[in-house]
């Protein structure tokens, strides 16, 4: 007899283990399928924390190097990066285990191994041994992630040809890394390779960085990594990778077909992720993709199949963590009987180089395509004291609101702490803030976010410090 629950997760992701504990917490008998062998999915592993680990150690080592020109004397700095992976590979291993300490507290049942339909409510689990049991479940919540996208004819071999995933573990600095693609995942890994001693190239088909970003953030963005030592060809596509005795040599086109060949010692393809559902025999079951492969879900993360939902990278929106999350306490919170909700207008993104970007809500460029009549506030850091006072005044805050109402419908910021900064502002805006709400809203001085107060009082034209 194969064991029964009341829900499945397949996938231990940020969706799929929130998802499973918060089930578990409605009283559901839930359990979580993971293929990896350690829980957290793509974020925790070799993703989100591993990557801020490198990008934190990695900003602290180029610090130090420049602290003399600080009255900071010290002795030579040197990078030892075994070290520094090790420390990366300990914060990983620290988490993945309280995740599971949570499954035990939440009495979530663990399988490890390969999740697949043999009917709509029964699941084939494969071990690492290829060991099979069924089990099934009166709900089951898909949950499975995404992986890196390859260029065609180009194959990972996480040593000189890179996914994201042996960005994250060389083990020497490339004297030469080429990046294609100019998204957050490529430009984080950029940072830190740069800040390690990388000459960092980054080849880029469309005329600006990180596509979908504010326009006018974008470009302030990319003229910061300039300043840093980071070389950008843009309106540029690759032609030919080809893998050379442990190096690479990639040919480039400009606009204007002008080909160039750069040789380099790696290269990390950063072009996009993909959803996983393959292998999970969805087709027989009757669940239905869209053309990017993605679940086709209704707005209860109902799949075409009843009683079986998806959540996450598998479906329609962007790829964060956090969104995963978002969907996984509304998914299980629906299938309680409650009302579980997203609001997809205020999902917040950051970027962690140094310094930090990140945003919420529309861009200018979209107010503008939407026809909303709209007016913007602006307040830049260098006005700012705090940031003066310790050296990080590059940036910005932006806040846009609608004309008639005040209200505020975007926010974009560059700034050191503008990934904890733009919390404030997801907050307001789920209130359904004012930007005169915000203005008169009393900040700490000196801080970061008082450019948030100064940028909501500029919408207004009553800006204080600029």
């Amino acid at each position: 007899m194969s064991e029964k629950f009341q829900a499945v997760v397949i996938g231990g992701g940020p969706g799929g283990y929130v998802c499973a504990i918060r089930l578990a917490q409605l009283g559901l008998k839930t359990a979580c399928i993971e293929s990896r062998g350690t829980l957290g999915g793509t974020c925790l592993n070799v993703g989100c924390i591993p990557s801020k680990s490198l990008l934190n150690l990695s900003e602290n080592f180029h610090k130090a190097k420049n602290f003399s020109n600080l009255g900071i004397e010290i002795g030579e700095v040197k990078l030892n990066l075994q070290k520094m992976m090790k420390n990366k590979e300990k914060a990983v291993t620290i988490l993945t285990k309280g995740v599971e300490f949570l499954f035990k507290k939440n009495k979530v049942t663990y399988f490890k191994g390969i999740g697949s339909f043999k009917s709509s409510d029964e699941i084939l689990i494969t071990d690492q041994n290829k060991e099979e049991k069924t089990i099934t479940s009166e709900k089951i919540i898909i949950s499975t992630g995404s992986q890196p996208v390859e260029l065609p004819g180009v194959k990972f071999d996480e040593k000189v040809i890179l996914s994201s995933t042996g960005a994250l573990s060389l083990n020497s600095v490339p004297k030469k890394l080429i990046i294609v693609g100019a998204g957050y995942i490529g430009l984080e890994m950029g940072s830190v390779w740069s800040r390690l001693g990388s000459e960092v190239h980054v080849v880029e088909f469309l005329d600006h960085i990180t596509p979908g970003m504010d326009k006018e953030t974008s470009n302030e963005f990319m003229k910061i990594l300039k300043k840093q030592g980071i070389n950008f060809h843009m309106e540029t596509k690759v032609d030919s990778i080809k893998n050379i005795k442990n190096a690479a040599e990639v040919q480039i086109l400009d606009k204007n077909k002008k080909k160039t060949s750069l040789d380099c010692d790696a290269v990390l393809i950063s072009v996009g992720r993909k959803p996983n559902t393959e292998n999970l025999n969805l087709k027989s079951i009757g669940i239905l993709l869209d053309e990017k492969k993605r679940i086709k879900v209704n707005k209860n993360f109902e799949t075409s199949v009843k009683n079986i939902y998806a959540i996450g990278d598998v479906i329609q929106g962007p790829m964060l963590a956090h969104k995963a999350e978002e969907e996984g306490i509304a998914v299980a919170e629906l299938i309680s009987g409650q009302s579980g909700h997203v609001n997809y207008d205020v999902i917040p993104g950051v970027i962690y180089t140094s310094p930090e970007v990140a945003f919420i809500g529309k861009t200018e460029e979209q107010v503008k395509s939407e026809g909303i009549k709209y007016k913007v506030g602006k307040f830049p850091f260098i006005a700012n004291s705090r940031a003066k006072a310790i050296n990080e005044s590059e940036g910005f805050v932006k806040i846009i609101a609608e004309e008639n109402s005040d209200k505020v419908i975007g926010v974009h910021m560059i700034g050191s702490h503008a990934g904890e900064m733009i919390a404030e502002m997801a907050i307001a805006m789920e209130f359904g803030a004012s930007s005169e709400d915000i203005a008169r809203t009393c900040h700490a001085h000196p801080t970061f976010s008082e450019a948030i107060k100064e940028a909501a009082l500029s919408v207004d034209k009553r800006a204080i410090h600029s």
